[in-house]
């Protein structure tokens, strides 16, 4: 008896042990796998850390290791090298273009290339004393865009300050912010200080707005005398009047044939170079898509300001 009672206790003990054993493994061995520990999946960045006991303890940021068999897929790092397989993808904001210094600015307030080789059948666009409607602005805008041509608009700060919204949109369109000083009054006869005021004032209310300073400055009536070229330049400003007038200032609304009179007044002066005095006008709005057509079938085409160098030689 002593012995059956000895066998019955190893039997019970033996099916204790059996149990024990397989309980942590029932899920693996009901799908048919074999019982193995779980693989460890930290990310690469991430290093396993040993507890106090010295048994290794996935990171917190690991990844939980799959039940199929499957080997697990490493996340990519946040901080990842640029160029491996793992790293962000770059922003897909372009990188600002830097625009090329091709042209300069004579005695005569032409355009002429820096270097032989470099289109000299150009023009250069430009418009005074606004800004004065969203209207006008975004029909001028337009239809530089479409002949994919920029423009500088010299604008006077009184208009500015009353209407800052005007020169926002004209920033937004593309247009090239000129500095026609504050008032619009002739700058020649008047003092050093009244004139750095005169323009100061507005290159300090075009970058308030804007986020930049006008690189280019037009005195009103073209007469800034030495002083108004002398500030212009402390502003780091290139200085210009014109070198061929529209003469849509002297227009009026009641005038017939407005748009063939202007397109007659420019071409009859154009020349290689030519610098082009246009104003915000309803008129010269009308006349601009007819007028930049005309000099494209001539053989011209529009510099973009921002290639003309700031010192005139």
């Amino acid at each position: 008896m002593k012995k059956v009672g000895k066998a019955i206790t190893a039997l019970l003990l033996a099916t204790l042990l059996l149990s024990a054993c397989s309980g942590n493994n029932n899920e693996d061995l009901a799908q048919g796998g074999t019982a193995t520990a779980p693989a460890a999946t930290a990310e690469v960045s991430a290093a396993p850390q040993e507890d106090a006991a010295g048994t290794v303890a996935p990171s917190a940021s690991s990844s939980p290791a799959p039940k199929d068999g499957t080997e697990a897929t490493i996340a990519p790092s946040a901080s990842a090298a640029p160029g491996s397989s793992t790293a962000t993808p770059p922003s897909s904001e372009p990188a600002a273009t830097e625009i090329p210094l091709l042209y300069h600015m004579n005695k005569n307030y032409d355009i002429v290339p820096n270097e032989e080789g470099t289109d000299k059948k150009v023009v250069l666009l430009t418009f005074d004393d606004g800004p004065k409607e969203a209207e006008m602005i975004n029909a001028l805008m337009d239809t530089l865009d479409k002949h994919q041509a920029k423009a500088i608009f010299f604008v006077n700060g009184y208009r500015v300050k009353e209407h800052p919204e005007l020169l926002k949109l004209l920033h937004e369109r593309g247009g090239i912010i000129g500095n026609h000083s504050w008032d619009h009054i002739v700058l020649k006869d008047k003092s050093y200080v009244e004139v750095q005021k005169q323009i100061g004032d507005v290159q300090a209310i075009v970058k308030e707005i804007t986020g930049e300073a006008p690189a280019f400055f037009r005195p009103p009536h073209g007469a800034g005398g030495d002083v108004g070229k002398q500030v212009a330049a402390e502003n780091g400003m290139l200085y210009m009047t014109w070198s061929v007038g529209s003469l849509d200032w002297e227009m009026k609304e009641k005038d017939l044939a407005k748009t063939e009179t202007l397109v007659k007044n420019v071409t009859d002066q154009l020349h290689s170079g030519s610098n082009i005095l246009m104003h915000e006008l309803p008129w010269t709005v009308e006349a601009l898509d007819t007028l930049l057509t005309t000099l494209e079938g001539k053989g011209y085409s529009f510099v973009d300001p921002r290639s003309i160098e700031l010192k005139q030689r």
